[in-house]
């Protein structure tokens, strides 16, 4: 790296580039040898043992697949492809132009900027150093000259054009020069600082990861051992009044002298754990409702293993939320509840809700859908994971345990935005050697649960490969389902930038449902957009008319209303009833005390 002029012609200082004592240096570039070794052995020694099975076919098959029928349309015409590659060249070219002339003095405009919001150039070398510069350039010009190659192949179906999309996206993430010592100059220098103790660190930090994910990467997203469940996440005093093989049913005090007559159930997702809508006093989505006067029991459910391999959809209605309601009815007396469900959490109730209707069941006489698909045509990246092979693949994986260990979804769930959570934590903690900051968001994030076999491969062949909930095919107890028999009001919550359940998706299930359909959109995403308390006043969130027609239409007649969307839902709840009783004690009417909240189930781990 000679001493090669900025963007304004200055000479950087490259002090900072050179390693002040080669002796340390060397020392640590050893040390992080020993420690790689370990790493290397952390994760052969559990498949040497036979204790870990690679039986998921290998992901990196079906990328090549995938981008070949890419290449197939570009390689078939030898004009065309000279063309891309042309195209290519030539943008190359103006870089290297563009750098001389820029050491030289001269100023000059960047041919591709990075997004808005890329935080991995923000290091000022990204811009005065020529040689990161130029690196920086071929970088942006080569993904986005890559994403094109998707966008205007022709011939291929939307499945496949989707994956394509994906899967370059994937690996465009993974070789940005942000996320290697050489190439980026934030890291090069704390490298020589430090004469290399960063690299240590980092190499422990990798064995320890790949030890506590028992031969595969635990990606450390926050300092775990800052948080602890009951004392400073989860901490809304309950108890647990019930337990089936699936489900505890959290029963939570009261803050208030009456409560709704109406109590309220919430059925989260089985995909990670139930206390996202719990974090700590100040996120609480199950405080406040207790606050305004809910009687809230919360479904945790059981973090499954081999015994609970056969356990389906049936299995989990009947006993999470029948057993739910039912457990409801023996400690408060009302047949009349209200009942939430999150992300898949809400398509199990929607399934329910239109078993319930074939049955005449219906104690449920609300229903309040967090970001809750039931239409999957538009389900976003999530079904770039699956299509017939790939889900053949995993049932056979999941045939040796009895379910899918909960590291792969929390890794396909990281990838549907590797740029915040994957890559920035690889740099951060393998590289720079640093600890991540305690984050109780993240820290659930990381608190994967697994999947009972009968239970996943349903959902994945029900819901996303053949959309069946709402083409009236899905099959449960022997029914098959229709949401249009579902007759009680719906308020269908949707986050404008969830990657999860978009938005779009989410409104175009709302039709499908027999009754009045209220749909919100929140700002942000999948989890922020949900819990966002007022008191926080932070995004907003969007009312209109009934969801019909298209969505851009409905979203142009919209109004906006600043902050959180609890206080809209709180009133739409007590427009449906608003009777108050005196406020319910866990335990009353001869309930059993199992636990504390937040319970048993919640406290096993992957």
């Amino acid at each position: 790296m000679d001493n090669q002029g900025d963007k304004s012609g200055k000479t950087p200082n490259l002090d900072n580039y050179v390693i002040k004592d080669p002796e340390a240096f060397a020392r640590n570039v050893a040390h992080m040898i020993e420690q790689a070794g370990k790493a290397a052995s952390a994760w052969v020694e559990p498949r040497e043992k036979g204790l870990k099975r690679d039986t998921i076919a290998d992901p990196v098959t079906d990328v090549v697949k995938t981008l070949s029928r890419v290449s197939e349309y570009w390689l078939s015409e030898p004009g065309r492809a000279l063309e891309a590659q042309t195209k290519l060249f030539a943008s190359y070219m103006t870089i290297w132009s563009n750098s001389i002339r820029r050491m030289s003095g001269e100023e000059v405009e960047d041919i591709v900027k990075p997004e808005k919001g890329d935080k991995r150039f923000a290091d000022e070398d990204w811009g005065k150093n020529a040689f990161f510069d130029f690196l920086k350039q071929a970088y942006l010009v080569t993904a986005n000259w890559a994403g094109e190659l998707v966008t205007h192949a022709e011939g291929l179906d939307d499945h496949t054009r989707h994956k394509a999309a994906f899967y370059v996206k994937q690996l465009t993430s993974a070789i940005s020069p942000s996320n290697f010592l050489l190439t980026n100059p934030e890291l090069y220098k704390e490298t020589v600082a430090s004469n290399g103790e960063n690299l240590v660190k980092g190499m422990k930090m990798l064995a320890e990861d790949i030890v506590a994910g028992g031969g595969d990467l635990r990606l450390r997203q926050s300092d775990m051992t800052k948080f602890t469940l009951g004392e400073n996440v989860a901490t809304t005093p309950g108890k647990v009044i019930a337990r089936s093989e699936v489900a505890e049913i959290i029963q939570y005090e009261p803050s208030t002298k009456d409560v709704l007559k109406r109590p309220l159930l919430i059925c989260p997702p089985w995909i990670n754990k139930f206390y996202i809508l719990d974090l700590n006093a100040e996120k609480s989505f199950v405080k406040w409702a207790i606050d305004q006067g809910h009687t809230v029991f919360v479904i945790s459910w059981v973090n499954p293993d081999h015994r609970h391999a056969l356990k389906d959809w049936t299995a989990y209605i009947n006993e999470g939320l029948r057993f739910g309601l039912d457990t409801i009815e023996g400690a408060t007396g009302e047949k009349a509840v209200n009942a939430i469900g999150y992300c898949v959490g809400g398509t199990l109730l929607s399934a329910a809700l239109a078993l319930f209707a074939r049955e005449g069941e219906n104690r449920i006489r609300s229903a309040t859908l967090f970001t809750t698909q039931v239409d999957f045509t538009y389900a976003g990246d999530l079904k770039v994971f699956v299509d017939e092979d790939q889900i053949r693949a995993l049932e056979t994986a999941m045939s040796a345990e009895g379910y899918l260990d909960g590291t792969r979804m929390a890794t396909a769930f990281n990838m549907l935005r590797s740029g915040d959570l994957i890559w920035p934590y690889v740099v951060n903690n393998y590289m720079r050697g640093r600890d991540p900051v305690p984050f109780d968001l993240l820290y659930w994030n990381a608190d994967a649960t697994r999947m009972s076999a009968a239970n996943h491969s349903y959902y994945l062949r029900n819901c996303y490969l053949d959309n069946n909930l709402v083409r009236g095919m899905m099959k449960l107890a022997g029914e098959n389902l229709s949401l249009g028999d579902i007759k009680i009001p719906i308020y269908n919550l949707a986050a404008k930038e969830d990657h999860i359940a978009p938005a779009l998706s989410v409104f175009t299930g709302c039709k499908y449902f027999g009754g009045d359909v209220t749909y919100v959109l929140a700002g942000s995403g999948h989890i922020a957009g949900v819990v966002n308390p007022p008191a926080k006043n932070k995004y907003q969130y969007w009312t209109g008319d009934s969801p019909l027609g298209a969505f851009d239409e409905w979203l142009t007649k919209t109004t906006e209303h600043p902050g959180s969307w609890w206080n809209h839902w709180h009133t739409w709840i007590e427009s449906q009833d608003d009777k108050r009783v005196p406020a319910r004690i866990p335990g009353e009417n001869g309930a059993e005390i199992l636990a504390e909240a937040p319970g048993t189930y919640v406290r096993i781990r992957v």
